[in-house]
């Protein structure tokens, strides 16, 4: 089973460190990210203070967060629920008391349980064994105490690994994390300066897809009459896609002088982005009969195949009124698989944002009316600087970060982690409430 990360530690010791939130907010000061060089490895290093209003109260080290009784009184309940759950699955087989379907859901608890139980009997019988170590340091044979001394680094080692394999194991796996994805790109308000944005954001989405060695296939590009971007979707494949692209749903507001303007005054503008989860066939699939399939004449650029032939395709899903539409490509039958595959997506995001809003009442970034205040980031030009609203980290180098590399890469790591500990404490809350 693959392990998901809480936090982002840093160096091993007392210098690991996990960012716990706390129901009330606290004003902190302002959250750069800062390049330096550091004398023993040589290379650069980024750090990152808080910046607006923050859920953060402190930053508690692994140690100190499994001092928490909330956390504690968790793992003694999930312990008590596997060990009877696999008293009745033994106790099942032979008195076949219980029916087949509350057998399979027993067995299938105790399957998933079984790794993060086996880690916490594993933990403590490490704490035992730290214990008796340390009963050894009083001996006055000085050979006998530098033995012990070093078996009770190696036990604090794995304590404290075996601490941050727990944590990985609560953060629970969602299943649109394995999913590829639908972006869809639509410039807000700004007019042309908020197309000429829209544009870059897409390129820079291409160069982070390259970035991470994923496909980039463009279902809808509709261009403006200044060369920037009305609105697209693209397709994006790969491992991790989903996971790691879905913290970029929302508006992004870019503060510049536009090259449209010729009096140097800076104008706001923004543009919205959406990100779908991709369901495979299988997974999802759709009836025929609930769809209608309308062909039409391609417009915009593209020579004599323009307005010539009936390649365009728009799909609506009756039930729903959901549309996706493409003519990107010159064959009608290759339209047609793009725009369903990004009504496919359009479909699946409205379900899984239903089943996601039952356990997370404010997981997802909501996009709204698209306007200059309901912002989750901001490209600042004159100060060159790229701020996320949602967990106040800034970082500079604005050319850079629309390269989409490691830039965009440390922006999404730190939203992964912010989410993960809302998942830690919102998992926590409702095993204690208000308790810690």
């Amino acid at each position: 089973m693959a392990y998901r990360r809480v936090v982002n530690l840093l160096p091993r010791g007392k210098e690991r460190v996990f960012s716990l939130w706390n129901p009330r907010q606290q004003k902190l000061p302002c959250f750069v990210i800062q390049e330096h060089t550091t004398n023993t490895v040589g290379r650069s290093v980024r750090t990152f203070h808080a910046g607006t209003t923050l859920l953060v109260a402190k930053l508690l080290s692994v140690e100190e967060l499994f001092a928490k009784r909330s956390l504690q009184d968790y793992l003694k309940k999930t312990e008590v629920e596997y060990n009877e759950c696999f008293r009745e699955v033994n106790k099942s087989v032979t008195d076949q008391q219980c029916s087949q379907d509350e057998l399979r859901a027993k067995r299938t608890k105790v399957s998933l349980l079984a790794p993060l139980i086996q880690s916490i009997r594993e933990l403590d019988a490490k704490q035992k064994e730290l214990a008796e170590t340390e009963t050894l340091l009083t001996e006055e044979d000085p050979a006998l105490r530098e033995l012990a001394e070093l078996e009770r680094e190696s036990c604090l080692q794995d304590i404290q690994d075996l601490n941050q394999k727990i944590l990985d194991l609560l953060i629970p796996e969602e299943e649109a994390d394995l999913s590829d994805l639908v972006l869809e790109l639509t410039a807000g308000v700004g007019g042309q300066e908020a197309m000429l944005f829209t544009s870059e954001v897409l390129d820079m989405y291409h160069g982070y897809a390259q970035h991470n060695g994923w496909s980039f296939d463009i279902l809808e590009h509709m261009t403006s009459e200044l060369g920037g971007l009305r609105n697209a979707s693209v397709s994006i494949s790969g491992p991790q896609s989903y996971k790691r692209m879905k913290f970029e749903a929302g508006v992004h507001r870019v503060q510049r002088v536009p090259k449209t303007e010729k009096q140097g005054r800076m104008h706001t503008s923004t543009m919205t982005v959406a990100v779908l989860p991709q369901p495979t066939e299988i997974s999802f699939t759709i009836n025929p009969k609930d769809l209608r399939i309308d062909t039409m004449r391609a417009s915009g650029a593209g020579g004599q195949h323009v307005n010539t032939t009936d390649s365009a395709v728009r799909i609506v899903h009756l039930p729903t009124g959901v549309v996706a539409e493409c003519q990107q490509e010159r064959s009608q039958l290759k339209n047609k698989e793009k725009a369903m595959k990004a009504l496919r997506a359009k479909l699946y995001s409205i379900k899984h944002e239903e089943e996601t809003s039952k356990r997370y009442n404010q997981r997802k970034v909501q996009i709204g009316t698209r306007g200059r205040s309901e912002k989750i980031r901001t490209y600042n030009f004159a100060q060159d600087r790229i701020t996320d609203h949602r967990i106040g980290m800034t970082v500079h180098d604005i050319k850079s970060f629309l390269l989409g590399e490691n830039l965009l890469d440390e922006m999404n790591s730190s939203l992964q982690e912010f989410s993960n500990q809302e998942i830690l404490i919102e998992l926590l809350g409702e095993n204690n409430q208000g308790r810690s």
